[in-house]
Formats: C-alpha cells, sequence, structure tokens
C-alpha cells in the first residue's frame, strides 16, 4: 500500500488540454485558482484548489507557486542536440549548410567524452526552457546515443532518440552502411528501449542520405518493432525535393519514398512536410503518421511556410518543434511566436490555446502518448512546468493588462522565452528553477 507521504501538491494556475481546441470548444481545462496532486511521480487529481484542498491528507505538503501558472511539459518533436554548438551558423540554403556546418560538427561525436559534454548542456537546456520530452536526432555514432540517453536517464525524463542511419551523400568520416546501421541500431534498442523512461527512434536522416538498401532494414526494424519510433525528414526545401525525384525516379512523391518501405505508421514523426501535396497528407493521416512543424528553422534557412489549413483539412496529426541548430532557439514559446506569424503569412489565424496544445497534448497524440505525458489526467506521468507571466518587465506590463485567457497566453507566446520557465518538473521531481 502506498504511502499518504508520497503524495505531493502545488498550488497555482492550472492548464492543461484534453483535446485540440480547433475541434472542441472544451478542450481547454483552466483553473484559476488550482491545485495538482501527484502520487508516486504520477498525477492523481487537477482541478479547483477550493475542491480538491480538503481531500489532501493532512501535512500533506502543498508548494505554492499562486501567480503563476502550471501547465503539461513542452514537448519538442524535433531536434538534433549534436547541432547545440552549431546554431545560428550562416549559410544561404539547406544543403550547403548541411555541408559546411552540420556534418563537420557531427564528426567530433565518435568521441564519448565529447558527446558525454554536449548531452549533458543540451539536456539542461531544454530543461531550462521547459522541455520534458523530445524527439531527438544523435549522429551515425553509437557513442552519441549512449551519451543522450545517459544524459536523459540522469535526470529521469522521457525522451525518444536512435542513431542516424546514413550510408550515402556525406562525408566519408560519417558514412555507415544497410547493415552496420541495422546492426548497431539493434543492438541501442536492446541497450536503452523501454529502460527506465527512454525510448528508442529509428533514424534515417533523410532520403538523399540512404540507399534503398538502408530504407530497406530500417523498414524491416521498423516492422519488427511497432513500439519504437522512426524519425527523419521529408518535403523540407525545393531543392531537397528535386534531389530525391533524381534519386527515386520511380516514387510518387518524396513522402512515397518513405511509403514504399513501410516506414509511414503510429509513432512515426516526419519533420517539415511543406512541399507536400494532397495525396501526401491523406497518407500521412490513413497511416497515423504525424508532422513536426519546424518554424523557426523553415525561416531560418528559407525552405517555405507549412500550409495549416491543407494539413488541418486531411486531419492530419500536428506538433511543434524547435529544430535546432537549423532552429535559432530551444524556446518553444520562441517557436509559438514563429509559427504564429508562419500561420498568419499563409492564411491562417492560429490562436494561442491552439498553440500551447500542440506543444503539449499535440505533441504527445502524435507520439502515441496520450495518457502518459502531455495532460494532467489521472495516472499521467507527472511532468510539467510553472511559467511566470511576470517573467519580464515588458510580460508583466502586459500580462497584468489582458482580459481573457486566450490574451494571457497569447502575450506568453509571442513575448516570452525561457525567463518565463521559473521551474521544470519530471515525473514529480524538480529537474530546474530559474535563477540556479
Amino acid at each position: 500500500m502506498q504511502s499518504e507521504a508520497s503524495i505531493k501538491a502545488f498550488r497555482a494556475s492550472i492548464l492543461h488540454f484534453t483535446a485540440d481546441p480547433a475541434i472542441s470548444d472544451k478542450a481547454c481545462q483552466w483553473h484559476e485558482d488550482g491545485l495538482l496532486v501527484l502520487k508516486d511521480g504520477h498525477v492523481q487529481a487537477a482541478g479547483d484548489y477550493a475542491q480538491l484542498k480538503d481531500t489532501l491528507p493532512p501535512d500533506t505538503p502543498v508548494r505554492d507557486y499562486r501567480g503563476k501558472i502550471i501547465m503539461p511539459g513542452f514537448i519538442d518533436t524535433h531536434i538534433h542536440y549534436p547541432q547545440t554548438d552549431m546554431i545560428a551558423s550562416p549559410a544561404p540554403g539547406l544543403l550547403p549548410w548541411l555541408d559546411t556546418y552540420t556534418f563537420p560538427t557531427e564528426r567530433q561525436f565518435s568521441d564519448p567524452e565529447h558527446a558525454r559534454g554536449v548531452a549533458d548542456f543540451f539536456v539542461r537546456e531544454l530543461l531550462r526552457c521547459g522541455t520534458t520530452t523530445a524527439m531527438v536526432y544523435c549522429t551515425v555514432h553509437p557513442e552519441s546515443v549512449d551519451a543522450f540517453f545517459g544524459a536523459a536517464e540522469a535526470h529521469n525524463l522521457r525522451m525518444a532518440a536512435g542513431k542516424v542511419m546514413m550510408d550515402r551523400h556525406c562525408p566519408d568520416f560519417l558514412q555507415d552502411t544497410a547493415e552496420r546501421s541495422a546492426r548497431e541500431s539493434e543492438e541501442l534498442i536492446r541497450r536503452w528501449h523501454k529502460k527506465g523512461r527512454n525510448m528508442y527512434a529509428l533514424t534515417p536522416r533523410f532520403a538523399p542520405t540512404s540507399t534503398e538498401a538502408q530504407l530497406q532494414v530500417c523498414g524491416e526494424l521498423a516492422r519488427a518493432l511497432p513500439d519504437t519510433y522512426v524519425q527523419t525528414h521529408v518535403a523540407e526545401n525545393t531543392d531537397e525535393v528535386a534531389w530525391v525525384k533524381s534519386l527515386f525516379p520511380d516514387a510518387r512523391s518524396y513522402l512515397d519514398v518513405y511509403d514504399k518501405y513501410g516506414l509511414l505508421r503510429p509513432r512515426s514523426m516526419y519533420a517539415h512536410c511543406i512541399w507536400l501535396d494532397n495525396e501526401d497528407r491523406a497518407r500521412m493521416a490513413a497511416t497515423g503518421a504525424a508532422v513536426s512543424m519546424c518554424a523557426t528553422s523553415n525561416l531560418f534557412l528559407g525552405s517555405g511556410l507549412f500550409d495549416f489549413a491543407a494539413a488541418d483539412r486531411q486531419q492530419v496529426a500536428l506538433s511543434l518543434a524547435t529544430d535546432v541548430g537549423g532552429g535559432t532557439s530551444f524556446s518553444m514559446l520562441q517557436t509559438m511566436n514563429e509559427t504564429y506569424k508562419v500561420a498568419r503569412m499563409g492564411g491562417t489565424y492560429l490562436p494561442a490555446l491552439r498553440m500551447f496544445y500542440l506543444a503539449t497534448l499535440g505533441g504527445a497524440r502524435s507520439m502515441q502518448l496520450e495518457g502518459t505525458v502531455g495532460n494532467f489526467v489521472a495516472g499521467a506521468e507527472a511532468d510539467f512546468i510553472v511559467v511566470d507571466p511576470k517573467a519580464t518587465a515588458l510580460l508583466e506590463r502586459r500580462t497584468t493588462r489582458t482580459n481573457s485567457l486566450e490574451e494571457l497566453l497569447f502575450a506568453l507566446a509571442l513575448l516570452g522565452d525561457d525567463r518565463a520557465i521559473a521551474a521544470t518538473y519530471a515525473a514529480g521531481k524538480q529537474v530546474h528553477q530559474r535563477g540556479e
């Protein structure tokens, strides 16, 4: 029997979602004076303080965060930890950026000590920005995967990551083979998948850097291990799309290349998805594959604007991502800022409520993790953040003048950054506090 001592409570405004605000007017759960109750690292209850306070056992510790907002930790569905040290590197486009900065930077991750140093910094930076779950690219080196999962495990985080598979059109020092990539991926899966809160993601970098043989073995692993993830890039840049067409002339589209090898399925995450057509989007929806929208990197690299309206018409699962280091910030708040502008430029108005949904429950749904993370339903893992609407002078001045929850969240999305994250918790334990 669990002891009453394992129960903890937190008082603040409470926000979480049970549905997509785009399709339900009851999607949002907002408790202005709320209480979050935890038991052994899981959510026991979330609701109004007045209704829940008398359900607490005597002497239950209650952390007082009044004036702040508790919400689920952010979920970043596409990010490259080896690119931490090359964030904000100049280049005229995606392909020259890869050649000039990405590949030389990733070469260093054959060194376990280097990989551990970057992984430790990367994880701390995610937590500082309020991200508690992410889908992470490592490099071709197994050492890079070990380093990342070790860093995630040290903080008891729910993370998905994997070794990049890349056997052509890259420097020799990063090139593996179809056989070796499959063997090393299998070894890493045995070592890390479902160890604690770690989850493995099969990670072909993108179609141009994998031969048909490598895509074939990746598809075989994906079918044999359906509880693993698949993550890759698709239709990010027009030059890239044209390159894929020349390499796979028999494919109907870029996305069809992956589909041919069985890589469209639940737990598959496709970054960017800018230059898809309606048939592609319908196929993603039918297979349960999800889209990771990467506004800051799409703007930084001049790749294009994501079409929200077209994706919503096909009911494709959507989520937000920073895409560091093409993306220019680890902050999901700053990512919301750019996502809002991308949507407006494409003729879509994106309310703040939906942006916060996409960064929490939307990401969980895209990763097939609803009920595990992403909101405060009973039994969910207690990954949450404490957001401070008065973190900066400008935020305080604006948020004290808001007249609705939508206005408050919109101000946080457009004016907030890492400074707005007062604290971050993983499985009920504090793993970051601002100023420490």
